[in-house]
C-alpha cells in the first residue's frame, strides 16, 4: 500500500518562482516514487500580492492535478512593504491551516517548508501535539537571511524571530537544507539532529541546444526571474557598461516599475524587457542568449539560487554575481563565470573579455552533461525516500 505524505507550503502552481517549482516537483517526484501525496498552499498570489483571478472569492478548492492532491486555502493575500500587513497574510494562512488540521485526518508524515518562519511555527507546534513525523524544508535561513536583506533589524522582533527558528529546528524529526551552509547553520544548533543535502534540482528532459545569436561586436545577456530588492536587477540596469552587449529581461517583481521607467528613460540603452513569461516558455527561448547573469545585491548565507541548476540543465553559461556558496558550485563545476558581489567595474571588466571568450556550442554541451551527471533530481529523491 502506498504511503501517504502530506506537504505544506506557501508557494505552488500556478504560481511562478522557485520556491513554487520546489515544491513541485517534489510533490510530483514523490507521487511518481509511489507515495500518496497531497498538498496544502494558499490560494495563488505571489508574486502579485492578490488572489489569481480563477481562484478570487473562495474560501476552498480541493482538486486533483498530476496525481497529487492540492487543497487551496483562503489567505489575506499581500505583498505590501509594510510589515504588519505581511505578517497578517501570513497569520491568516496560519489560521486556515489550524482549520484544516482540525477537520482533516493528517498523514502521518508531514513536510512543511520554511520560510515563512510563523506558518512553519504554525505547523510545526499543531502537528506535534498529533504525534506525526515532521520534516522540515528549509531553503532559506530566516531571519538571518532578512537581517543581511535589511528587512530586519537586531530588536526584540528579531530575537522572537530567533527563538521561532530554534523552535521549528527542535520539533522536526528531519531537517532538509538546500545548501551545506543551512546545514550546518542547523547542526551549530542541534547538532544532534538528522539532516539531509536537498538540492533544488529541476525535473525536466534536457532540451536540444540552440545556437545561440550571432554578433560581431556584442554578446547578448540575459536574466529571468524574480525583479525583487535582493536581485538588484533595477541597480545591474544603472551600472552596466553596454559598449559590449545587449540586456534582456523577463520577470516581475517589485523593482518592475523602476526598470521599465528606466528603459524608457533611456532609450539609447540596449536593454530589453520582455515581461514575465512561463517556466515553458522560459525554457524555450534562454538558449537563445549567450550568457545568463545570476546576481544578487548582497550575499545572503545560505542561499544558493535554483537557476544554477536549472541554467546548468538547459546548457547555458553562466555570469554569476552573488558569492556564497553558489560562486563555488559555478567554479566546481565550471558552470561559467565568477564576479564578486556587489563589484559592478569587475563585473564590466569581465563581461568585456567575454566577448573575445569563444561562447560556443561545445562548452554549452559540457554544461548540460555536467548537470545531468552531478545534478541528478531522481537520484538525490531515491536517497530522500529512504528517509521518509
Amino acid at each position: 500500500m502506498a504511503k501517504s505524505i502530506l506537504i505544506i507550503t506557501s508557494y505552488y502552481p500556478p504560481e511562478s518562482g522557485a520556491a513554487a517549482n520546489r515544491i513541485f516537483e517534489l510533490a510530483t517526484g514523490l507521487q511518481k516514487h509511489h507515495f500518496r501525496v497531497s498538498v496544502v498552499t494558499p490560494m495563488p498570489n505571489y508574486p502579485k500580492g492578490s488572489i489569481f483571478k480563477a481562484y478570487s472569492g473562495k474560501l476552498k478548492q480541493t482538486v486533483l492535478e498530476q496525481n497529487v492532491t492540492v487543497h487551496r486555502l483562503w489567505l489575506y493575500a499581500s505583498n505590501s512593504k509594510n510589515k504588519l500587513l505581511r505578517l497578517w497574510a501570513m497569520i491568516s494562512y496560519s489560521l486556515s491551516l489550524i482549520w484544516f488540521f482540525i477537520w482533516h485526518k493528517i498523514p502521518d508524515t508531514v513536510i512543511v517548508q520554511s520560510p515563512p518562519l510563523v506558518v512553519a511555527f504554525t505547523c510545526m507546534l499543531c502537528l506535534r501535539r498529533k504525534k506525526r513525523k515532521l520534516i522540515l524544508n528549509v531553503s532559506d535561513l530566516w531571519p538571518m537571511a532578512g537581517l543581511e536583506l535589511g528587512a530586519f533589524k537586531k530588536n526584540f522582533s528579531y530575537k522572537i524571530l530567533e527563538k521561532i527558528e530554534r523552535f521549528n529546528y527542535n520539533q522536526a524529526d528531519l531537517l532538509l537544507g538546500q545548501s551545506h551552509e543551512i546545514i550546518a547553520h542547523i547542526r551549530g544548533m542541534f547538532p544532534e539532529k538528522k539532516t539531509f543535502l536537498y538540492r533544488n534540482y529541476p525535473n525536466f528532459k534536457p532540451p536540444i541546444l540552440l545556437d545561440s545569436s550571432k554578433n560581431a561586436n556584442k554578446i547578448t545577456l540575459v536574466y529571468a526571474g524574480l525583479l525583487g530588492v535582493a536581485q538588484g536587477i533595477y541597480k545591474l540596469c544603472t551600472s552596466l557598461d553596454y559598449t559590449h552587449i545587449v540586456f534582456h529581461i523577463y520577470g516581475a517583481g517589485a523593482e518592475k516599475e523602476s526598470i521599465v521607467q528606466f528603459i524608457n528613460s533611456n532609450p539609447q540603452l540596449p536593454i530589453v524587457y520582455h515581461g514575465e513569461v512561463s517556466r515553458n516558455a522560459l525554457h524555450q527561448v534562454l538558449g537563445r542568449y549567450d550568457v545568463t547573469i545570476i546576481p544578487l545585491l548582497n550575499r545572503i548565507y545560505g542561499s544558493v539560487p535554483s537557476k544554477i541548476f536549472e541554467y546548468a540543465r538547459l546548457g547555458i553559461p553562466m555570469l554569476y554575481f552573488g558569492g556564497g556558496e553558489g560562486e563555488t558550485l559555478i567554479k566546481q563545476y565550471e558552470l561559467g563565470w565568477v564576479v564578486e558581489a556587489g563589484n559592478y567595474q569587475a563585473l564590466n571588466q569581465t563581461i568585456k573579455t567575454l566577448t573575445t571568450a569563444g561562447i560556443d556550442s561545445k562548452n554549452r554541451l559540457i554544461i548540460q552533461q555536467t548537470a545531468q551527471k552531478n545534478f541528478d533530481f531522481n537520484k538525490q529523491l531515491s536517497q530522500l525516500k529512504k528517509l521518509l
